[in-house]
This record gives C-alpha cells, sequence and structure tokens, in this order.
C-alpha cells in the first residue's frame, strides 16, 4: 500500500526516472548472479595429514559414502603417493557421517550395463574399484580402517584386508549382493572363504548383517573400540612418528573396550554356529537348502530351528543365479590369492554387466531405484532353473560372456608383493586354536594334552592380553572339544572334535 501510494504521487518524470533506476539494478544483480561462480561443491574425498599420520576421508555423507568413479580417481593417486612417502607412517581411512562407506555406486553401474554403447563403462568401474582395494592391501604402510558406521559391499573392500579394521556399536557390516541379483565382490571370495567354519559362507549367501561387536569377535575386525573414544585414537596415532605395526596395534589395545554385562553375545555361537557350520558345508545350495529344512523341521533346539527358518526365508528372497555363482566363487576363492580372487570376480562382474543374467538389472531396480518391499522377478526363478550352463557362463574361459575381460592393472611391484596377514592382530581363529589343542602349533613344543585353562594360558600369553580372547576361545572349546579323562582323575584333557567333509 505504501509504495502504491508513493508511486501515485511523484511526478511522471520521476517515476519514470525511478523505473529505470530499477530496472538498471536487477539488471546488475541478475548480470552479477550469472557471473559469479557458483558455491564451490566440497570433495567427495577428503586428505589430511598431521605429522606422519595421513588420513583420507570419504565424503557424501548424504550418499553415505557410497563409492563412485570420480572417488576412485581421487583417492587412488593420492594412496599410491603416501605408499612412496617417506615422510607417512601410517595411514587412516574414515568416513564422514553415519557411514564409513555403504558401498559402491551400482545404480550408476547399472545404468551403464543398459545400454550396450556403455557396458564398458561399467565394467571399467568395477576394475577401478577391483585396484583399488589390491593397492590398499598392497600398502607398504600400517593402514587403519576406522569402520564407524555402514560398511558394506565396497566399503568392505576398502578395509578388509588392512591389517587394522576397528569396529565401534556403529558399525554394520554386510555383503548384501545377492539381494541386488550380483555377487560378493571386492575380495569377498578371498576373504570370507577364510573365516571360521562356513560364517563366510553363511554371510554370502544370505547378505545378512552383522553389527557393532560382534564384528569384532567374529573376525571381520580386529578392535572394538567405543565411538567415542576416536577421536582420542586419531590424536594418539598422530602422536606416533612411523610406528611399527605392533605399536599401533598396542595403541588401539589401550582404547579397546571389554564387553559390558549388558551387552548380546555375538549372534554366531554354540549350538547355533554348529548347525550353521553343518548346513553350509556344502558345495552345492540345494543341499544347504537341505540341511536348512531338516534343522527347521526337525530341529531338537529351539534357537536353532527358528535360525533355520529364517535362513531359508532369507535364501528365498535372493536370486537363484546370485546364489549359485556365490556358492561358487567362495569356494574357488578359497583356494586363491587375494590377486586372483580379484582377477576371478572381475570376471564375474563382466558377465553380469554383459547379461549373463537379467537378474543384476532386475535387482537394482528393485531394490535401490523402485525400493519395492516384494521379491524381485527373477530368472530362473528357482535353484533347479539355474543349469551348469547357467553357471558356466560366469567362470568358464570359453565363456562368451567373458570374451575380452579386462585384466587388473598394477605396477609390477605390487603383484609381486608379499601381503600381509589380515588376521594377525584380530582373534585367534578357529585353525589356530584348534593347532595349539592339538598340539601342531609352534608354540607347542609337542605338547599333545592340554587342559582348558592351558589353552586360555596359551593364548593370552600369544595374543599379549588381547580383550575378547579369553571369550573367544572358551566358545570354541566349548562347541569344538570333548572332554578326555586320562583315568586316574587328576587330569582331563581337551580332545577337538573334526566335523564331516
Amino acid at each position: 500500500m505504501f509504495a502504491a501510494t508513493l508511486r501515485t504521487s511523484m511526478p511522471r518524470t520521476a517515476a519514470r526516472a525511478a523505473a529505470q533506476r530499477t530496472t538498471a539494478v536487477a539488471h546488475h544483480l541478475m548480470s552479477t548472479a550469472a557471473a559469479s561462480p557458483a558455491p564451490e561443491q566440497e570433495p567427495t574425498v577428503l586428505f589430511e595429514s598431521n605429522g606422519s599420520l595421513r588420513t583420507y576421508i570419504l565424503n557424501r555423507p548424504k550418499k553415505l559414502n557410497a563409492l563412485d568413479e570420480p572417488m576412485l580417481s581421487i583417492l587412488r593417486p593420492k594412496i599410491e603417493e603416501w605408499s612412496a612417502s617417506d615422510l607417512c607412517g601410517t595411514i587412516v581411512g574414515r568416513g564422514n557421517g553415519r557411514a564409513f562407506c555403504s558401498g559402491g555406486d551400482v545404480a550408476s553401474v547399472v545404468q551403464n550395463a543398459s545400454d550396450p554403447a556403455t557396458i564398458p563403462h561399467a565394467i571399467d568401474y568395477f576394475k577401478r574399484e577391483f585396484e583399488m582395494d589390491y593397492i590398499l592391501a598392497a600398502l607398504k604402510k600400517p593402514y587403519v580402517a576406522v569402520l564407524d558406521g555402514m560398511t558394506m559391499g565396497g566399503g568392505v573392500g576398502l578395509a578388509a584386508n588392512a591389517p587394522f579394521r576397528i569396529a565401534t556399536e556403529k558399525t554394520v557390516f554386510a555383503m548384501p549382493e545377492t539381494k541386488i541379483g550380483y555377487c560378493p565382490d571386492v575380495g569377498a571370495s578371498y576373504f570370507l572363504s577364510r573365516m571360521d567354519g562356513e560364517l563366510g559362507t553363511y554371510l554370502a549367501l544370505t547378505s545378512d548383517t552383522l553389527s557393532g561387536r560382534a564384528v569384532f569377535e567374529h573376525g571381520l575386525a580386529t578392535h572394538y573400540i567405543p565411538s567415542r573414544r576416536i577421536p582420542l585414537l586419531l590424536d594418539r596415532l598422530a602422536e606416533l612418528d612411523k610406528p611399527h605395526a605392533s605399536v599401533i596395534d598396542r595403541t588401539l589395545e589401550d582404547l579397546s573396550a571389554e564387553r559390558e554385562p549388558t551387552e548380546a553375545a555375538p549372534p554366531f555361537v554354540g549350538a547355533k554356529r554348529a548347525a550353521l557350520d553343518h548346513a553350509f558345508r556344502h558345495n552345492t545350495v540345494e543341499r544347504i537348502v537341505a540341511d536348512l529344512e531338516a534343522y527347521a523341521a526337525q530341529g531338537e533346539d529351539a534357537e536353532v530351528k527358528q535360525w533355520a527358518s529364517d535362513t531359508l526365508a532369507l535364501l528365498h528372497l535372493r536370486s537363484p543365479t546370485s546364489l549359485k555363482v556365490s556358492l561358487e566363487a567362495i569356494r574357488r576363492g578359497k583356494r586363491q590369492t587375494l590377486f586372483k580372487a580379484l582377477e576371478m570376480e572381475l570376471k564375474i562382474a563382466t558377465a553380469f554387466c554383459r547379461g549373463a543374467s537379467p537378474d543384476f538389472l532386475t535387482g537394482v531396480k528393485a531394490v535401490l531405484v523402485t525400493k519395492s518391499k516384494d521379491k524381485p522377478e527373477w530368472s530362473p526363478t528357482s535353484l533347479k532353473e539355474v543349469t551348469p550352463e547357467i553357471l558356466s557362463r560366469f567362470f568358464d574361459p570359453q565363456s562368451p560372456y567373458l570374451a575380452d575381460a579386462p585384466k587388473l592393472d598394477f605396477p609390477e611391484e605390487q603383484t609381486s608383493a608379499k601381503l600381509g596377514n589380515p588376521l594377525k592382530y584380530a582373534l585367534p581363529t578357529e585353525e589356530e586354536i584348534a593347532s595349539v589343542v592339538i598340539g601342531s602349533h609352534g608354540s607347542a613344543g609337542g605338547n599333545l594334552g592340554l587342559r582348558f585353562e592351558e589353552v586360555v594360558a596359551r593364548f593370552a600369553e600369544l595374543r599379549g592380553g588381547k580383550l575378547g580372547v579369553k571369550e573367544k576361545v572358551t566358545e570354541v572349546v566349548n562347541r569344538r572339544c570333548e572332554l578326555t579323562d586320562n583315568a586316574d582323575g587328576n587330569f582331563v584333557w581337551l580332545k577337538w572334535k573334526h566335523l564331516p567333509k
């Protein structure tokens, strides 16, 4: 109202002049806005240097740090620079926000795979991702991966072979590929196949998750540190000048936390774990399903019965083709080096991108694009319809779907480098516990008869008082050993129970 009154009270010439000035100002503001650069987008990977500590930070928090092609292009040269630098002592990887890395940007990959003209771009993404995973596994410097949040798929690949992998109460681990009609990759056929028993096979086929302390207790992390202590940990690591790995291990151990009385036990122990190892030991998905059906129908343990029923329900939702390809890859990966496993997985990815199965495109569209709650329309729809011919498309060297599959590209010193043991600083494996009980462990000194207390004491010594060791040894001994009395009542020895092949 005031502006209208003012205009009517002004002389025509003054009003015209005011209008011209207003128009001129408007044009100036518009031209200035057009000339001004748009606000700079924050880099999707950040890098920090603090003393001899070098840190990369995945920085797509709104996308849960999903790993896309530009991030790989930024990350690789910096990691290679740090690995070769005399000034770099320790490398740390972490994520900004609620995730370390929620996986690869498969929606973009599938978009490229949907067009014959851009299929090579889809395949090249996997090639570059797998190369990044191997470079991190072959680092010459100690590498600490902080899994403080969602760590899935491609995010697991960035961390799985680090000598130090930190889980917190916020960690959520999964290899969810069979949910989207694909196959666990980024070296999963190597590291999942080396987990205790058949837990890795179970995780690969079901896409089930592990959370918090369970990620540590089941061997996928080397340490468990509460999330609130991570800033202190980073400060402590920055104070170390080119430390030996054992110094880093002790630093992490000093900040580790014991299990609280209110915390739940790890999910796969006792009778449930024995049933898991028994059912998933087979080399065909059909036989795994048959064992699960038997447990679900006749299991005497209510918890085991419920677990078997739930596991069958999970497998029913997964792509039958993905299940068979994943199981075959896990079995082959058990006998391969990490490099060979990644080469095999790159061929599998190539076959999926070139249409060896339509399920990859179907699954990504249903789960990630339309976010459907219904089971995707897999093809074939049943395990029996996934023939040996279909399976051969992913593994047969003569498969037309593998023609001209790319090879991983590394400097010679990396392909021939001897990789470290990613389990060295983790809790003892069942295999190591068995070797002590049996007497074949290097520290056994030929002692073939040990009591429970002696086995626990041996690992306390071997692991330098590492938190969680006693609990792990106790669970494994209770499940895998039987007691043998020496007949005079003075001693009761442990005897290892061998499982059926």
